[in-house]
């Protein structure tokens, strides 16, 4: 069974970059790994350096504008998996999905349903399933990808960002999404807020995972425009990250 792991978190709190260090940390591991970028901002690419930019958006796109000039007797939900399928960029270890630009004028209603039904089977094919998700939990409403194993919510270090974390948890519960764990990661944190973040995760009852550090390679790969995805092996936030990586047993 497929385990889903989805990201979210505020805008700015780093959720696509520990979205990157987790899917480098498994590139090398014994798990078959389907990366998702389900933000239409679609960052995903660009920090592990893929250049394709095919979407799941392009393909809703054509079957809307083509499907009345199809054979009447045509199979279109396997003219819109084959589709589907030809958007899948296969990368070193893993492969990439990018969810795209969200819906235009026009009814979906039809093709998303197709869609939920070819997702599901998509992401069966792989032991594991990342998700960065937009900021905000719309998405999980929609339930276009549902049933997540693991909700980790990004944060900064700051209580406001942890309170943040909470009202996420809480709305999670509100939704009745189908989310088994909630989970949070504070990001560039230093030593001075480490404490206090760690406590007042406790006193908030959050399940705080990790605290990344702030990290001086990240920044400058920023500057550079450099894939994070080349981060070296050895950076303080890669060394959290494998942490991360063995509290969730993946």
């Amino acid at each position: 069974m497929t385990r889903v792991i989805a990201i979210t978190g505020k805008g700015g709190t780093g959720k696509t970059a520990i979205t990157t260090l987790l899917i480098k940390y498994l590139q090398n591991s014994n798990n078959t790994t389907l990366a998702v970028d389900a933000d239409p901002d679609t960052n995903l690419p660009e920090t592990l350096g893929s250049e394709d930019e095919r979407t799941v958006g392009d393909v809703r796109e054509f079957m809307l504008n083509e499907r009345d000039n199809l054979p009447p007797d045509s199979n279109k939900e396997s003219i819109l998996e084959s589709k589907l399928f030809e958007v899948i960029n296969e990368m070193s270890g893993y492969d990439l999905l990018v969810m795209g630009r969200p819906e235009g004028p026009g009814c979906y209603c039809y093709i998303n349903n197709l869609l939920r039904g070819i997702l599901d089977r998509l992401i069966e094919n792989y032991d594991l399933a990342i998700l960065d998700t937009a900021a905000g939990l719309e998405h999980f409403s929609r339930k276009l990808i549902h049933d997540i194993d693991d909700l980790i919510v990004v944060t900064d270090g700051s209580r406001r960002g942890l309170r943040t974390a909470e009202r996420i948890r809480d709305l999670v519960d509100e939704l009745e999404t189908k989310v088994s764990n909630v989970y949070v990661i504070a990001n560039k944190v230093n030593e001075s807020n480490k404490e206090t973040l760690e406590k007042t995760a406790k006193e908030l009852g959050l399940e705080l995972i990790g605290t990344v550090p702030q990290d001086e390679e990240i920044a400058e790969m920023d500057l550079t425009g450099s894939p994070l995805f080349e981060i070296s092996d050895n950076s303080a936030a890669f060394n959290e990250m494998k942490k991360i990586a063995a509290r969730l047993k993946i």
